[in-house]
């Protein structure tokens, strides 16, 4: 197992230039939606020390949380297949428990790498982080490692610190999506004094900037919230055009949740005048691309422009 992560390394993640603004400031991309093609960018990153940890303990099955779109469901099923483990997924929406016709293309994908569901009301998944509802699962479900939603806890900090390296010091500005915290945790406790840390917020919140603060040992960074689209896993018009005018341009492939809101926002800030001339930025590109055939399935029924991929 160790050889299936460190096959892949910060060191083999290519950073690609993008552009050069105005005023000599240039955007820069860090691949790592390449690190694998169905446990992909940060999502590998995360699972790295949970599965090692979970390998160590002689644990024969993984058991973790998220919605019918989820990439980390997608990513926790196929490590699951490829490695060895059985795993399990709880899922928001008991409307979907024998709906197989109407399951996301992340469910059947999921399903396909023998990931079993338990679908649950979404009053009940809101209990999910609870010590009564964990003890539940745990009668129901022997024997598991437990992985949270998003796949965010110490060891995934561990394993997001990894994402920057060496090359990586040259850049006055990290900046990368935000949604558990347990990402742009990693990028700030590896993040150099002199350089900034922004992330900038895939959903509405006003509790991550202390989540955050309690997992990290730096105050080189901010949270910017003006770019959510809405909230959570929320499109429109403008920002579909902006991805796909983007994937033309530049042939790199965003994400609607995560990548494409941080993105756009980069480019925003830019056009406000945020970043001093000749300032270097560099963009995790955190992975994801396995969402959009769901996201087109939303946006064709409220007649919006697909995405490009």
């Amino acid at each position: 197992m160790q050889d299936f992560f460190e096959k892949e390394t910060s060191e083999s993640v290519q950073n690609e230039f993008i552009t050069e603004f105005p005023g000599g400031i240039q955007l820069w991309i860090k691949r790592e939606d390449l690190l694998h093609p169905e446990v992909s960018g940060n999502k590998f990153r995360k699972l790295k020390y949970n599965l090692l940890q979970a390998e160590k303990g002689d644990y024969k099955t993984i058991l973790t949380f998220g919605g019918a779109h989820s990439n980390h469901i997608s990513a926790t099923a196929a490590a699951g297949q490829i490695l060895g483990f059985e795993t399990i997924g709880i899922i928001r929406g008991d409307e979907l428990a024998g709906a197989e016709e109407n399951w996301s293309s992340t469910l059947k994908y999921a399903a396909s790498c023998g990931m079993k569901f338990d679908f649950i009301s979404r009053a009940d998944y809101k209990r999910k982080d609870s010590e009564e509802f964990i003890e539940l699962l745990k009668n129901r479900f022997k024997g598991f490692y437990l992985v949270p939603e998003g796949g965010t806890n110490e060891l995934a900090i561990r394993g997001c610190e990894e994402i920057l390296s060496e090359k990586d010091k040259e850049f006055h500005f990290i900046c990368s999506s935000v949604g558990t915290g347990g990402t742009l945790a990693g990028l700030i406790n590896s993040s150099e004094n002199d350089q900034k840390v922004i992330g900038f917020s895939s959903l509405k919140s006003d509790h991550l900037k202390d989540k955050i603060s309690g997992l990290v040992n730096r105050e080189n960074w901010e949270i910017v919230k003006n770019y959510h689209f809405g909230g959570y896993a929320k499109v429109n018009e403008k920002l579909i055009n902006f991805m796909n005018d983007f994937s033309k341009k530049y042939q790199i492939i965003l994400d609607p949740v995560y990548t494409g809101k941080l993105v756009f926002g980069i480019f925003d800030l830019v056009k406000q005048g945020y970043f001093p001339d000749n300032s270097k930025i560099l963009a995790i590109h955190t992975g994801g691309l396995q969402g959009i055939e769901g996201m087109n399935r939303f946006l064709r029924k409220k007649k919006l422009p697909q995405i490009r991929y």
